[in-house]
């Protein structure tokens, strides 16, 4: 007789894409300051909507994270 196992695996899957709500909530930031605060740019949908990349807004945390977030002076010196 085999022995079977039951693997019981609760898988939290999120959007790659987010809405402003669910980017900011992402984020630990209200919906309001999350414009002003983030300077993730949403990308334009095919559908029309304005929705913002998971792997946009990681890299911008991650930044803040090391401190290595670029100030307005340094990202408009890298466009030359």
């Amino acid at each position: 007789m085999m022995a079977t196992a039951t693997l019981n695996l609760k898988v939290n899957h999120r959007p790659r894409m987010l809405s402003l709500k669910e980017a900011a909530e992402y984020c630990g930031l209200a919906v309001k300051r999350f414009p002003g605060a983030c300077r993730v740019s949403p990308v334009a949908m095919p559908t029309g909507e304005r929705l913002y990349d998971l792997r946009d807004l990681d890299s911008w945390l991650d930044a803040l994270k090391d401190g290595g977030a670029d100030s307005d002076d340094e990202i408009l010196g890298k466009l030359g």
